[in-house]
């Protein structure tokens, strides 16, 4: 298969980069690395890459931004940065890639452990990545063409404990490979709609 993965630079995205490379042709972008470059926020730069890059069998999110941040500080503001780059960025992926995905493609979009293990400093993330979840489950009962759509729920990675792992006190960090099966689950499987969790 042909698999775009979008935020195949970062920590998990690497890693979900390695294991499918096993199997498929793996297309690696990112915001600044990678072999393409795209603003995921921008409706526009979305639909020139999958302009560029053509048809594919499945494509892969493990990006889009987030603000973390207590509530007592939050503004409105704050809470945009996640609906605009984790929940809109990869909405706009996925309703881009209807159109480019081979018949019975997939779509794997990437929440987190927040949304159903809330952690102090949080709450617009935790914002965000239901968010996420909730379109995964609504869009899986509405593609067309047998297309699937799933998303990752990843908890603290031991890669990034150094950058969140005060955030996730009594949190067991997992390694970023083993995040990585469970977007090869949604990607080489036959399931829609699932959250998988990644912890």
């Amino acid at each position: 298969m042909k698999v775009m993965v979008i935020g195949g630079t970062g920590t998990i995205g690497g890693a979900v980069v390695e294991q499918l490379k096993l199997r498929h042709e793996v297309i690696v972008v990112g915001a600044r690395g990678g072999q393409h470059q795209v603003d995921i926020e921008d409706i526009a730069q979305v639909r020139a890459l999958f302009g560029k890059v053509g048809r594919v069998d499945a494509v892969v999110v493990a990006a889009g931004a987030l603000h973390v941040g207590s509530l007592a500080e939050l503004t409105p503001e704050h809470f945009h940065v996640g609906l605009r780059g984790k929940l809109m960025g990869q909405v706009n992926v996925a309703l881009v890639a209807r159109e480019f995905l081979n018949d019975g493609g997939s779509i794997t979009l990437t929440s987190g452990v927040d949304t159903e293990q809330p952690i102090r400093g949080a709450v617009a993330a935790s914002t965000a990545n239901a968010a996420v979840q909730g379109f995964v489950r609504a869009a899986a009962i509405e593609l067309p063409r047998g297309l699937r759509i799933n998303a990752v729920s990843p908890t603290v990675l031991k890669e990034s404990v150094h950058l969140f792992g005060e955030l996730f006190t009594g949190f067991e960090p997992i390694a970023a490979s083993r995040a990585a099966l469970s977007y090869a689950r949604s990607v080489d499987g036959a399931e829609t709609g699932r959250v998988y969790r990644a912890w």
